[in-house]
């Protein structure tokens, strides 16, 4: 084989390394993506009235400010739970630590409309969280935590917090306690090493945790629509309600464009604030 041979050979190679990541992406994600804005933009000929119900009728933006509203909610809530919990893994040896990972997985390995099954029990009105607080002398009468915004908040919080803290706990794993300890002998304080050191060395972690749980929760569907109200739908209900009721391809695929724009919108402007390179970091 010649030189000359061997270098094109050499340049098509990466080609040719990625071309079954690239043809299972183009079937799998391509062409039902083009499908689906082919859906929204033609019935059958060039039409924008599925864009323009959704502009025309409030209900619909006021649907995906609830999903907006509900997965930046839930972000902020398993980063509140998250941080503390990860924070504690780090601390352990590395083979408890294995464990209770292991014990935070396994939930995982049920079905989330098992898992979802499980908190509408235990949140209803004869749940044991009623139980327990009424047992407790803290309510006289049961609360109503099914089918709120709140019971959505809690079922979706519990399923994705796994991801928050399996984020997190990979940065602040690579941290050198070396460092807090150093801070210590030089006299700062522990919550001013806390806020000075570890805190800042952990924002990768916290970058990459939000945008996952944010983004697995503006498409999330089972919970919402078991634990939530029709006043409080999120946007994957609707899509579905659209789809199995009314067979409305086209103004479904016109949701789902709006979806789909909204999700890259916002990760765009979260890499424009908080920095794309914070969600490599860790393995710099």
């Amino acid at each position: 084989m010649s030189g000359s041979d061997d270098r094109r050979l050499s340049r098509w190679k990466p080609w040719l390394l990625l071309a079954p990541t690239l043809l299972a992406l183009t079937i799998f994600l391509l062409i039902p993506l083009a499908k689906m804005l082919g859906y929204s933009l033609f019935d059958p000929g060039l039409t924008s009235k599925h864009f323009a119900r959704i502009v025309q009728e409030p209900v619909w933006l006021q649907v995906l400010w609830i999903t907006l509203r509900t997965s930046l909610l839930v972000t902020l809530v398993t980063l509140l739970l998250g941080y503390p919990v990860a924070w504690v893994l780090c601390k352990l040896p590395a083979r408890l630590a294995g464990m209770a990972i292991v014990i935070i997985i396994i939930p995982h390995f049920t079905s989330v409309l098992v898992r979802t099954y499980a908190w509408m029990v235990l949140l209803g009105s004869n749940g044991l969280v009623n139980q327990v607080l009424c047992s407790l002398g803290l309510i006289d009468t049961p609360l109503k935590l099914m089918y709120t915004p709140l019971g959505v908040l809690i079922g979706m919080t519990y399923i994705l917090l796994p991801y928050m803290v399996l984020a997190l706990y990979s940065v602040m794993r690579g941290i050198d306690p070396q460092l807090l300890r150093v801070a210590y002998s030089l006299g700062a304080s522990r919550l001013r090493s806390f806020g000075r050191i570890f805190l800042p060395l952990s924002l990768p972690g916290v970058a990459a945790g939000s945008l996952l749980v944010f983004i697995l929760s503006i498409g999330f569907f089972v919970t919402p629509a078991l634990m939530g109200s029709p006043r409080d739908s999120m946007i994957a209900m609707v899509i579905e309600n659209q789809l199995e009721v009314y067979f409305n391809w086209g103004f479904a695929s016109a949701l789902s464009a709006l979806l789909l724009l909204c999700t890259l919108l916002l990760f765009w402007v979260y890499v424009r604030v908080v920095g794309l390179e914070r969600l490599f970091e860790a393995k710099g």
